[in-house]
């Protein structure tokens, strides 16, 4: 398959063969534009294409031509390597100028035959990738469908493999490299051995130099991050569909740990929740490049380094990576100024030595508090936390010294003044979405509200009963269970409520995934109970207490809290008689359940009344979707399966 430099008439002869029209001994620009076109088209799907650039030689009986150049492109497919010719002028690339001679056109190509590597287009929307990982080094033999890369994509991490045998003569892009575009060259192979030796002084840049000028090119420049052992960068990855920017709460490993796959690495707040981040591979944490508590960290930057040998962790020890350095924890609000006190004495104190070249002090909203309140200056406290970052259990263990006593109150009996008059608390990611989506909620969506008594004698009678019946399995039912099993079959009876708003459509849905508002310290999260139309009581209590503690621990899955079809808030253990409640988009309706009181009720016995549990609950309905009269049916069969709970059977 060597290159075959003919002439025009040698392309004709060829062209009557496969019966298509030959082209004329002259052609055109525009012919060659268009056959070019159509040799690309025809190997666009495989990237082991080669464009070498030569010059048409003279012939018996020719004079020697003008330094006009051709160009061949050598294509390998199932039927083995073609090769087609081209004129240079035909070519968008700019052909040899007049002063060159063939000598200088041919000192481009006077490297073995070889292929040059792009990177390609391993995901649909891919436009730069990372060089994750080499799985070859340089005079590797590489088999047909062997793995050469792993090359880290906008949605995964994915094997780049090679299409025939060949041998790595050159790596172009050290491991790590990150946003290459794609085509970019990455890697050179070969077909023989031999002619891995030719490439070891290889870089584009000599080449390019070489093929403008015929002075000998420098020498090549130290590719980045090539002194470094073999490493793997970890990402922040998308740990939420609406998710741009993340906080590192907390490192659970620390640097020169060994690493198991499924190992919880870190702990990463998004703007729904904070969730655990697992590591996938084997290895050993060489650097964190991202500090605790460091706020709004875009997606995609690499929080730390893991390596597979532990002798290469130290090589790492004063690594930076390039726009991470610019990335710092947020330190905490400015104290408010301290209003000026008379003294009685002069204190004498021991600061410790800050940490901070300005002086600052670092501590957590919580230490701060405590420490106004106990009115110990925090500068007296040596923090534990990153960076020497004072958190709670510094204050709590902090003991005054005797050097350092308290300063006198100015009069006796009179309460200490509290340090500042009030405390900034910093939005966390979940308060920030939380306030955006009430206000989406309150702004778009027409609310109406719709109110009723509900009788709950019979509910909390049942509820005793059954009780008694699994007390032998540690289950203990609670009136939220019943209306989260009324409100799940009345959404069958009424599927207009069980619907959701889409702009363009309007969803029926046909399951009922109950969300159930729980209150947490980050903010308020729905974890849904998934399919409680089909589902026991015992089954929905199991679902809601682990729902609920992973909701507080801050433990929960984006699957467990994202979606839903209806929504329950909950308020009446707080004394709370009624209120209204605020629709969780793209939901149309959301139920809130006051508590139970007793009232007296009119009856047909000798006292002529009776003693009832009423207990009121409002639905807040969006007007688009259900409208007035389909909310208060929903309202009826909701009351029905509540006051009479044997026809929850049917």
């Amino acid at each position: 398959s060597r290159p075959f430099f003919g002439s025009c008439s040698a392309v004709r002869r060829r062209s009557l063969r496969r019966g298509r029209a030959a082209p004329s001994p002259a052609l055109s620009l525009t012919d060659c534009q268009a056959a070019f076109t159509m040799l690309r088209q025809a190997v666009r799907l495989r990237s082991c294409v080669r464009l070498h650039r030569g010059c048409r030689p003279a012939g018996p009986g020719r004079p020697p031509p003008a330094p006009r150049c051709w160009y061949s492109l050598s294509a390998h497919g199932k039927a083995g390597p073609k090769r087609f010719l081209l004129p240079g002028s035909g070519l968008p690339a700019a052909a040899p100028t007049q002063t060159q001679t063939p000598a200088q056109v041919r000192r481009w190509s006077s490297l073995p035959p070889h292929q040059l590597m792009p990177l390609p287009a391993l995901s649909p929307t891919m436009q730069t990738g990372t060089i994750a990982r080499w799985e070859k080094k340089e005079g590797d033999k590489i088999n047909e469908g062997d793995l050469i890369a792993e090359v880290e994509t906008d949605k995964a991490t994915v094997g780049f493999e090679s299409l025939e045998e060949c041998y790595m003569a050159k790596i172009l892009l050290p491991a790590g490299a990150r946003d290459v575009p794609l085509g970019t060259i990455i890697c050179i192979t070969v077909q023989k051995a031999e002619d891995i030796e030719a490439f070891k002084d290889y870089t584009p840049e000599a080449a390019a130099a070489a093929a403008a000028t015929p002075s000998t090119p420098s020498s090549p420049p130290k590719a980045p991050g090539s002194s470094y052992p073999p490493h793997m960068k970890i990402a922040l990855p998308a740990l939420s569909p609406t998710m741009t920017v993340g906080t590192v709460q907390r490192w659970e490993k620390k640097v020169g740990e060994k690493l198991r796959e499924g190992d919880l690495i870190a702990e990463i707040e998004t703007d729904k929740a904070t969730i655990g981040f697992e590591v996938m591979e084997e290895g050993y944490l060489a650097k964190i490049l991202i500090a605790e508590g460091t706020r709004d960290v875009p997606l995609g930057t690499s929080l730390c380094i893991i390596v597979e040998k532990e002798s290469d962790i130290p090589a790492f020890a004063d690594y930076v990576e390039t726009g991470v350095a610019d990335i710092k924890p947020q330190p905490p609000p400015p104290a408010a100024p301290l209003p000026q006190q008379p003294v009685a004495a002069p204190t004498v104190s021991l600061p410790v030595k800050s940490r901070d070249p300005k002086g600052r002090v670092f501590a957590s909203p919580l230490a701060k508090k405590l420490a106004a309140d106990k009115g110990i200056d925090l500068k007296q406290i040596k923090g534990t936390g990153p960076d020497g970052q004072i958190r709670k259990k510094d204050v709590d263990s902090f003991v005054p010294s005797k050097l350092a006593p308290a300063p006198t109150s100015v009069a006796p009996g009179v309460a200490p003044v509290p340090t500042g008059t009030f405390t900034d608390i910093p939005l966390s990611n979940i308060r920030k979405v939380i306030a955006q989506r009430l206000i989406q909620s309150k702004q778009t969506i027409p609310h109406y509200y719709l109110s009723i008594d509900v009788n709950m004698d019979r509910i909390l009678e049942l509820r005793k009963q059954l009780n008694e019946e699994v007390k032998s399995e540690n289950v203990k039912l609670s009136v939220n269970d019943f209306l989260i099993k009324a409100s799940a079959l009345a959404c069958l009876k009424i599927p207009e409520v069980n619907s959701s708003w889409l702009d363009t459509v309007i969803r029926q849905n046909h399951v009922v995934d109950i969300s159930v508002a729980v209150s947490t310290p980050a903010g308020l999260i729905t974890p849904i109970v998934f399919n409680a139309h089909i589902k026991g009581l015992a089954s929905i209590n199991n679902d809601v207490k682990s729902l609920a503690e992973k909701a507080r621990g801050g433990k929960l899955q984006p699957h467990e809290f994202q979606g839903g079809t209806f929504t329950i808030s909950n308020l009446g253990m707080y004394g709370i008689k009624n209120f209204s409640a605020i629709i969780n988009p793209p939901q149309a309706c959301i139920l809130a359940i006051g508590g139970s009181e007793q009232r007296l009720l009119p009856a047909e016995n000798e006292r002529g009344f009776d003693v009832s549990n009423m207990m009121a609950v409002t639905l807040s309905c969006d007007h688009r979707v259900v409208d007035g009269a389909v909310g208060a049916q929903w309202l009826t069969e909701f009351k029905k399966f509540l006051e009479r709970p044997s026809t929850m059977l049917l």
